[in-house]
């Protein structure tokens, strides 16, 4: 038999159930306690009368065996209808592109942390290159030494180095030797360094100005790996100064190409500064006035030409000016306009060209090429409708900084000479660089597309960059045994002859000056007797006189004139031999031959 509840079995949230204390109403408030006359229904003390009567619409209440109960509707909240026509909720407006084209703080911070690392690998590969002073660098600080002294106490110079210097000896010479009084040899080639990173950040600057940071960049890391730079970097000659200022000039012109037409007249003194450091400079400066025509040209129109008109005739007038004021002609002419021309042939110089510079000029090309067939440099959809500059105008500026790399390797091959021909072979590439930084980004594509062919060629640039920076610093012999050797043999009353007489006059400065040292290219004497000779019988006569005090061979400088000098000394009752001291350079191995007069 089974048993039957009579009672009804309160279910969750019936509202029939047994009121208890744990029943909340509407309101979250426990419920008053029932009274048999009334009921409050809140706090606020708004009373109901007892035995209210139900309105209509108020569902009947489900029967159970007890007493029916009063039941209080809960309160309901009219909801606001919505229109049907309108949505319930708004898409919102999507921006055409996710980054803005101008410029921003956050977008130059990160490119100025990009060029920092940029310029410290630069700096880390010039540093760390090492050897003892090549003769050029030793010429150049001697000789500003005597500059200095002539300046500040009226000292004779020994030598007239305006007569046959490729630049002023009264400019870079006498910085690097105050530089070189305070920090010896590696302060004058810091100063180099300095010099170098310098126009590594111009040319971010100027390139950024014509193209954007993302081709910017690409140019300076091209730049600052290839081997002139880095070996100009760490090299106490006046080629960093030169490429510094034309690096100067060229960004004054970029940065004033919106600015009133007389504001390019501030680059003339820095480009005529360039010319005097080194008179080979004046090859680039018709490039930097085209550049002012060219840059300003979609600003300004026609006003552009006046501009580029101003800049030549400020640089014509101050040049003018220098030439006729001072005694340097001799100078130009000796090393610049009349120079001797060599024997190279036309293809070894192109050859050793397109060796320290080649493949920065094939991306310069590609750059120059793809800009000509498509300007747009900005990859948001925003920049399709900006005004971009022509065809024509593209295809010049391409020509005219990919034209200027191949001036220096065209006028050795005119001279018929490699001297010299490593460092300004870096002279037109700073030119070049911005086109290669547009040929690196066009390479690499929207987006970083193809990242690793634009790692490709910079590890490639920067891998034969170190290597040949390595070759150059080694092809000149130590010479550190050799002064030690000869440092208590020299005083200021005895005349030498060495194969690099620089050498020594830089490092025993305070021993012996320039006009007692003699070289291997040409030479003049007269006996005892008044008889005159020149070239090799000059050597042979005043070896055989026992004229020289120390001779210092080293069979690399002029093999040819070693050799007869070497063969008068044999058997000669004035001279023995000192020492010999072997060394070993990128060629291959040789020795210092020193001998000392004895009688």
């Amino acid at each position: 038999m089974t048993s039957r509840h009579d009672h009804y079995t309160p279910q969750p949230y019936d509202p029939d159930a047994e009121d208890d204390d744990s029943w909340f109403n509407s309101n979250g408030r426990a419920p008053q306690q029932y009274q048999q006359q009334g009921y409050a229904y809140d706090d606020q003390g708004h009373p109901y009368q007892e035995q209210q009567q139900y309105q209509v619409g108020i569902p009947e209440q489900r029967q159970s065996g007890y007493d029916d109960q009063p039941t209080y509707a809960l309160r309901t909240v009219q909801y606001q209808q919505v229109p049907d026509d309108e949505p319930g909720y708004h898409i919102p407006e999507t921006p055409e592109a996710g980054w803005e084209m101008e410029a921003s703080r956050r977008r130059a911070w990160v490119s100025r942390a990009v060029l920092l690392c940029i310029m410290l690998i630069q700096a880390a590969l010039s540093l760390r290159l090492s050897n003892t002073a090549f003769q050029d660098e030793a010429l150049y600080l001697a000789a500003g030494h005597s500059e200095l002294d002539h300046l500040l106490n009226g000292t004779e110079l020994p030598r007239d180095y305006a007569a046959y210097f490729s630049g002023s000896p009264q400019l870079y010479p006498v910085l690097a030797a105050i530089v070189d009084a305070k920090f010896g040899l590696a302060g004058a080639r810091c100063l180099s360094l300095f010099f170098m990173l310098c126009t590594t950040g111009l040319l971010y600057s100027f390139t950024r100005r014509l193209f954007n940071e993302r081709a910017a960049l690409a140019a300076a890391a091209l730049f600052a790996v290839l081997q002139s730079t880095v070996v100009m970097g760490y090299f106490a000659t006046y080629d960093a100064a030169a490429v510094f200022l034309l690096a100067l000039t060229t960004w004054i012109v970029v940065r004033t190409d919106r600015a009133p037409v007389f504001a390019v007249l501030l680059a003339a003194p820095v480009g005529v500064l360039a010319i005097g450091v080194k008179y080979a400079s004046a090859l680039y400066l018709p490039t930097i006035v085209m550049l002012a025509l060219l840059t300003a040209w979609p600003h300004k129109g026609r006003k552009a030409f006046v501009r580029m008109v101003l800049l030549a005739l400020g640089i014509g007038g101050l040049v003018a000016a220098g030439m006729y004021t001072t005694d340097l002609m001799d100078g130009v002419r000796q090393t610049t306009t009349n120079r001797v021309h060599g024997t190279d042939t036309t293809e070894f110089l192109l050859e050793q060209s397109a060796k320290w510079g080649g493949l920065m000029f094939l991306a310069a090309v590609g750059g120059a090429v793809s800009y000509v067939r498509r300007s747009r440099m900005n990859e948001s959809p925003q920049a399709l409708r900006l005004g971009n500059p022509g065809w024509r105008w593209r295809a010049l500026l391409g020509l005219v900084l990919c034209g200027t790399a191949m001036l220096a390797p065209a006028y050795q091959v005119h001279l018929g000479t490699v001297v010299s021909l490593f460092k300004h072979v870096g002279f037109g590439l700073l030119f070049a660089a911005p086109m290669a930084g547009v040929g690196v980004t066009r390479l690499v594509g929207a987006h970083f597309r193809y990242p690793q062919l634009g790692i490709i060629l910079w590890t490639a640039v920067l891998c034969m960059g170190i290597q040949q920076a390595d070759w150059r610093f080694d092809i000149w012999p130590n010479s550190a045994k050799m002064i030690s050797a000869i440092e208590s043999h020299v005083d200021r009353k005895g005349n030498y002859i060495a194969s690099t007489p620089e050498v020594p006059v830089y490092y025993l400065y305070d021993k012996s000056s320039h006009n007692q040292w003699h070289s291997l290219f040409g030479m003049e004497y007269k006996d005892e007797k008044g008889k005159y000779y020149s070239g090799d019988e000059a050597y042979k006569a005043a070896v055989k006189d026992g004229d020289f005090d120390l001779i210092v061979l080293d069979g690399l400088t002029n093999p040819r004139v070693d050799d007869i000098i070497a063969a008068a000394v044999k058997g000669n009752s004035h001279y023995r031999l000192l020492a010999e001291i072997p060394f070993r350079n990128a060629n291959g191995t040789s020795e210092y031959r020193i001998w000392i007069k004895t009688s």
